[in-house]
Parts: C-alpha cells; structure tokens; sequence
C-alpha cells in the first residue's frame, strides 16, 4: 500500500501540469478571437463595459428576443476579457452561458447562440482547475454545432474555433490532434479568405509545426488578400483587431525569412 502513494502523487501532479498548460492555452485560443492588444488598452476595456451594459438593458427589457439574447452573450464574452480576477470573469461568462442556454432552449438551431455560449465556456474554464478538461469537450460540442449549423458564421468562427481548440490543447489526456487542427484551420482559411486572423492561425500553425514551405504559402496568400481586407474591415471595431493582426504578421514573416536549419517539412501528422 505505502509504494501506491507516490505514484498517486505524481499522477495528480501531472494531472494538475496539464490542467494548468490546458487552462492557459484556451486563454491562448481566446486571445485569437478579441486580439491580444486588448486586456493593455483602457479605452477598449471600457468600450467593452459600455457595450456590456448596454446589451444587458436591452436584453432585460426584450429576455426573448433571439437577438438580443446572443448579442448579450457576445459582449459577456467580451467583457470577461477585462476581468480584474477569476472571480468576475466567472460571474461574467456565467451570464452568458446562461443567455446562450435560455435562447437555445427556444431555438436549439440557433448557431450565434452555440457559439457564444462556447466562447464563454472558455472564459469559464480560465476559472477552472480540473474542472477546465469537461469544459474544453463541452466547447469542442458547441462549436462542431455552430459548423453544421452555419458554418461561415463569423468569419468561419466555428473552424477557427475547433482549429484553435486542437491545435493548443495537450494531444494526451485532452483532444489535441495535428491532423484536426490543420483540416479546420485551412477550412477556415478557405471559408473566410479575406479575414486575417484566419490566415494569421494557419501561418502559426505550420510554424509551430516546423512546415515552412507551408507558412511561406499561406504567407504569401495572407499578403495577397491583406489590401482587400483593409478596405472591407473598416471602423471602429476593427480598430483593435489591426493593431494585433498587423504585429502577428511582423512576427510571422520575421520567423519564415530567418535562416533555419530546421527540416522544411512537417515532422508527424500528430
């Protein structure tokens, strides 16, 4: 019996390893969705909040208006990316878990609504420790629901989403897979061309992945369809998101132009 306590141990320290590589690669995956220039701007941290109260009114005043029930769970989303502490990010995605499930509960065919009630389980599970495993399954369910129910919703957010998802999460004890990643990151690219990010993960991907012929060529279509996608991404909403995709691309061709004696080829499929 006494030999079993040890191994117990290490078992739950690797467990408890994982969980937290887990936890911070959904925040990783999020990141690719608000853009990592956000949580250091104040200006868009209370455009966030102001946007938050504003969906909540209307979504207190109308609770069964589709509409403004999905738009709620978005700036929840939103919102949580500002929360000072785990206990206010939670207490955020929970109000938009709970939007998302009331309106699915009405329409269960409503793809805005599994969406954002998976961008807000990853919010959720930023709060987790175990307990952040089940919810990366949950998300996994949610988006390969959005896919199937309109799988060009934002900007193919459904395999941007699950792409990211395999992409980032440990292949062991978790649902990471090479091979998956890379079938819904290219669909998402081939969905949604001319939207940045989806480019941008792909590049990053075949980095990670020591496929350089592979990020030379989507670099090459990413710069191609860059000037097309500045003059339809106008606004102040998208203000933000160029900041992040424009250093992305800084750093993505500095990474495919130094010399590397790394083989040119993916080393395996998973």
């Amino acid at each position: 019996m006494p030999r079993c306590v040890p191994a117990a141990r290490k078992r739950k320290r690797a467990e408890r390893t994982r969980t937290f590589v887990l936890v911070s690669l959904i925040s990783i995956c999020l990141g690719a969705f608000v853009g990592v220039s956000y949580a250091s701007d104040l200006a868009l941290a209370a455009e966030a909040r102001r946007a938050f109260g504003d969906a909540m009114k209307r979504y207190e005043a109308e609770p069964r208006n589709d509409q403004a029930a999905w738009e709620f769970g978005r700036a929840c989303f939103d919102r949580a990316e500002f929360a000072t502490n785990s206990t206010e990010r939670g207490e955020i995605a929970d109000l938009g878990i709970a939007a998302c499930q009331q309106l699915i509960a009405r329409e269960p065919k409503s793809a805005p609504a599994h969406y954002y009630l998976a961008l807000n389980l990853g919010q959720l599970a930023q709060t987790k420790g175990l307990a952040a495993l089940k919810i990366v399954d949950q998300m996994e369910r949610e988006f390969s629901l959005v896919r199937d129910l309109d799988h060009r919703f934002d900007y193919a957010g459904a395999d941007r989403g699950l792409g990211l998802l395999y992409r980032n999460a440990p292949p062991i004890a978790s649902i990471g897979s090479r091979s998956k990643a890379r079938y819904h990151l290219q669909s998402a690219r081939e969905l949604a061309p001319d939207y940045p990010e989806n480019g941008l993960n792909l590049i990053e991907a075949d980095l990670k992945w020591s496929d350089r012929n592979g990020a030379r060529r989507e670099l090459k279509a990413l710069e191609e369809s860059w000037a097309s996608a500045r003059k339809t991404l106008t606004g102040e909403k998208w203000v933000s998101s160029w900041i992040d995709w424009e250093k992305r691309l800084k750093q993505v061709k500095k990474k495919v132009e130094e010399p590397s004696n790394a083989l040119e080829a993916p080393r395996n499929k998973e």
